[in-house]
């Protein structure tokens, strides 16, 4: 099972995939996290200590300069566009709470998207996580998919929005899916984050896009906030969010087994 999970900055989708994540692996199962989010903060809502966190590939521009053949501080030069990176998921991922961590980073700002050594990195490595066999698979990732990319779709089992009560949320939750569309994601869904009225659920799915099925909403979490707020992990924190998020699970497996010939990719819940 492979699932980028996305969304604007503050809706939750670090906190859905770190609790996700740790569900999977109480299940027995092998999880693979990715970080691929310019803030990177999955590795502290795991409970990683702040000394402890790893620096994002991105960041690490001698491993960039010697996979791709430039280096990232200097403009105009020839580069790799498919460097080797098969061997960095093993190499640069951590162990967490009985998953493996890798944080990759992202680009921020205008460099987004860009045709630059880290714009080739950051596609080769999402492609490789992504078509590489894997039991499952969880990124955390920013709005924007840029560095998904049409190879890597073919690996992508869904792509999850992660939403909260809000138009701006909406609008990014439609960007998301026309972004998905445009680049043959197959499967989309949400999930409502922070609500704080039932009334909410129904105008949230009504906003939604027509392909992207609601999995389910979790209410807003007072707990989760503060924890969030002091950099503390998530996990533990607020069972009925976690219970919330088990059933948009089954959710999620129901729709993948409804459209993969009842293949089962994903957990119970």
């Amino acid at each position: 099972m492979k699932i980028a999970i996305s969304g604007k900055g503050g809706v939750g989708k670090t906190t859905v995939t770190a609790l996700w994540g740790r569900a999977l692996a109480d299940e027995g199962r092998d999880v693979f996290l990715v970080d691929a989010d310019p803030d990177a903060n999955l590795a502290a809502a795991l409970g990683v200590a702040p000394a402890d966190l790893p620096a994002p590939l991105v960041s690490l521009k001698d491993l960039i300069k010697d996979r791709t053949g430039a280096d990232p501080d200097q403009v105009g030069q020839y580069f790799r566009l498919n460097p080797n990176v098969a061997d960095l998921p093993e190499a640069y991922s951590v162990t967490v709470e009985g998953m493996r961590l890798l944080v990759l980073g992202g680009i921020r700002g205008g460099g987004r998207g860009c045709a630059c050594p880290q714009g080739a990195f950051l596609k080769a490595m999402m492609r490789h996580l992504m078509l590489e066999s894997r039991d499952v698979l969880l990124v955390d990732m920013e709005a924007g998919l840029e560095f998904l990319g049409r190879a890597s779709v073919s690996g992508t089992d869904a792509l999850v929005a992660v939403v909260e009560p809000g138009k701006r949320s909406l609008e990014t939750a439609g960007a998301v899916a026309r972004m998905g569309r445009e680049i043959g994601v197959r499967r989309f869904a949400a999930v409502l984050n922070k609500v704080t009225d039932p009334a909410q659920v129904e105008t949230v799915r009504a906003g939604l896009p027509e392909a992207m099925v609601l999995l389910g909403h979790v209410r807003y979490s007072a707990a989760l906030q503060r924890a969030d707020l002091e950099g503390r992990s998530v996990l533990g924190v607020d069972p009925a969010a976690e219970t919330a998020l088990a059933e948009a699970k089954a959710r999620l497996e129901s729709l993948l087994a409804s459209t993969c010939g009842g293949e089962r990719l994903t957990m119970s819940g």
